[in-house]
């Protein structure tokens, strides 16, 4: 006599995706799923976790424990596994997302400003001109005021030296690995994360605990 397996989904979540205001959050779009049999796969992935409202800002975190429950109603029987993390942050963005031309010229004026002042700070705090003009005098033997060739030499090399280190010119990278700038970024936005997800995880335990009491009252 054959016994019929038990299913089994198979859950990896996203650690945060981005979704439009007014569109309801899939269990495709959190996590990746591998089912056995392979039949419901498309049934889970279409399966509404929520629709984020006004009330629930712009993050929204989604815990595996609220997956399992409604994956077990589309599902009755079925095992979940997890595979790795348990939760996923789902940044809730209104209009399409794109950040605007005036915006972004405003931001690359200000940054541009901001790092050619930096520079010319730097280099009046050191003295850079009368370092350049006694480098130029030792290779010269005669003392020049106003050396312009090495200034403009000096200036492209330093904007080069530059593109070297962040690995960017424009679109182009020149190979595969992260910039500085952009583990910065990496590593700014898990600390972000994290501790948006403790405080979601405060809050729904606070929640759950409001309930209770107020359940055990009446």
């Amino acid at each position: 006599m054959s016994m019929t397996p038990t299913p089994t989904v198979y859950v990896r979540l996203r650690s945060r995706i981005r979704i439009q205001r007014g569109r309801g959050v899939k269990l495709g779009d959190v996590a990746h799923l591998l089912t056995s049999p392979e039949e419901q796969e498309g049934r889970l992935l279409e399966l509404e976790l929520l629709r984020p409202g006004p009330e629930d800002g712009n993050l929204i975190l989604i815990d595996i424990l609220q997956i399992i429950p409604q994956i077990r109603i589309a599902l009755p029987g079925v095992t979940v596994e997890l595979i790795g993390s348990g939760h996923t942050l789902v940044e809730v963005i209104a209009g399409t997302g794109k950040a605007s031309i005036s915006l972004f010229i405003l931001v690359w004026l200000l940054l541009f400003f901001g790092s050619a002042l930096t520079i010319m700070n730097f280099h009046a705090d050191v003295n850079m001109q009368e370092v350049q003009i006694r480098i130029v005098e030792m290779i010269t033997g005669r003392r020049d005021e106003h050396p312009y060739l090495f200034q403009v030499a000096y200036s492209i090399g330093i904007g080069f030296g530059m593109a070297v280190f962040f690995n960017h010119l424009f679109k182009k990278k020149w190979n595969e690995e992260p910039t500085p700038l952009e583990v910065e970024m990496f590593l700014y936005q898990q600390n972000v994360d994290k501790y948006v997800v403790i405080e979601e995880t405060e809050r729904m335990h606070e929640e759950e605990r409001r309930e209770m009491n107020a359940d055990e009252r009446s």
